[in-house]
């Protein structure tokens, strides 16, 4: 994610400057460079996976699967890096609909996959039809499996439509790869912070799934559930976050420092109305969210107990969600990496680890609302704060240089 944001940011301040043609050598270099990168973190992720779950904590009847899984998972990033750079870069060229078209394309292809390569081959017949679904039975690593394929699929496709398909940023021939030090230089300034706000808010997740682990197997399921429903709320914010990204990128590029504020406050009180919205639905709808995904009377108790905590947190979450994203298209990512660092290691953990031993999972998820409130209130403080007058300085220097 940091090294598609190092690169995808200078390709939205190159079009907003009217230089395709430097945009279109970033996009080389980034892909270049995303290709190397997450062929490193495949060989690392590969090396881990046998131990993985025992370090969280997992039971032996979970460990054989869960390394299988991640095994897989560690071997599809290259398909992922590649997905998430060239579907950032064709969404910094103004383009915010192809991308979200296929990501819905691969969730359908994703839950289609799933279904043939987790599952056993079944007969169904209805009235006098009968169909027969074909399944291949590889149970969890199918999962990943699936997931991976999903990702394979729609990536062939962005990569096709930014190469050869893009009005600003397709190849050309007479324009050959150049590595130059100064874009590296400048998209490692950009993407250091956001690797450690990943790696911050990541080992705060891993943390916390070791927090739960000893709660037991219906905590542990009511957790993994309860993300899954919650993600149906909080991801309308990340595509905002993404639009305001392209936008603030834009604005940048072209030395607009007044629309540039403006930008940023209007999609950051978008996304909180957005999800506050999504917040009371998910208030209301818990029991039926947690209900599709588990059939287990307890698990769906609880799932929704937590659900319910969590929705109160929405506005707040989308606050810093989509200020992430203005920060980001400005180029500005040392700040938000600070603020998710306080939040997530000396608000959130602390006191999960305080009130899981009293409250269980219900503890849990108390401190992660309490702890998104205070993340939105100070990345809204940052927003208040921040002057975009040096976007102006950078985008003159880089005008001058060219």
């Amino acid at each position: 994610m940091s090294v598609s944001t190092g690169f995808n940011v200078q390709v939205a301040h190159y079009i907003g400057a009217g230089q395709e043609r430097k945009a279109r050598q970033i996009v080389k270099q980034g892909l270049a460079a995303a290709l190397v990168f997450s062929l490193l973190l495949l060989i690392i992720s590969v090396s881990v996976s046998g131990m993985l779950p025992v370090w969280l904590g997992g039971n032996e009847d979970i460990c054989e699967g869960a390394s299988a899984y991640f095994m897989v998972y560690g071997l599809a990033i290259p398909i992922m890096q590649l997905n998430s750079m060239a579907g950032g870069m064709i969404q910094c060229s103004g383009n915010m609909k192809l991308p979200s078209i296929l990501h819905v394309v691969m969730c359908v292809l994703d839950v289609l996959c799933n279904a043939v390569l987790i599952f056993p081959s079944i007969d169904i017949e209805a009235a006098s039809l009968s169909v027969h679904v074909p399944g291949l039975a590889l149970g969890v690593p199918g999962a990943a499996m699936g997931t991976a394929l999903a990702e394979l699929i729609v990536v062939c496709i962005m990569l096709y439509y930014l190469l050869f398909k893009s009005p600003a940023l397709h190849l050309r021939r007479d324009e050959k790869l150049k590595l130059s030090m100064e874009d590296m230089a400048k998209a490692f300034k950009i993407a250091l912070p956001v690797g450690v706000e990943q790696t911050v808010m990541c080992g705060a997740q891993v943390v916390t799934t070791g927090i739960v682990s000893p709660l037991g197997s219906t905590a542990i399921a009511a957790n993994s559930f309860a993300v899954t429903a919650e993600s149906l709320c909080y991801m309308p914010g990340y595509g905002i976050s993404s639009a305001a990204t392209t936008l603030i990128g834009q604005s940048v590029g072209a030395k607009r420092e007044d629309m540039t504020k403006r930008l940023g406050w209007l999609a950051t009180f978008f996304g909180m109305l957005l999800m506050a919205l999504s917040g009371a639905l998910m208030y209301i709808y818990a029991p039926l969210m947690i209900g599709i995904l588990s059939p287990d009377l307890e698990i769906r108790e609880l799932g929704t107990q937590i659900l319910r905590i969590e929705a109160f947190a929405e506005p707040m979450f989308a606050a810093s969600i989509v200020a992430g994203g203005v920060f980001r298209g400005a180029g500005d990512t040392l700040v938000p990496c600070i603020i998710n660092f306080v939040s997530m290691w000396l608000v959130r953990i602390p006191l999960s680890a305080f009130l899981a031993p009293g409250l269980g999972l219900k503890g849990v998820w108390l401190a992660m609302c309490i702890e998104l409130c205070v993340r939105g209130i100070l990345f809204l403080l940052r927003l208040a704060d921040k002057s975009f007058a040096d976007v102006k300085k950078d985008a003159d220097k880089r005008r001058r240089r060219n």
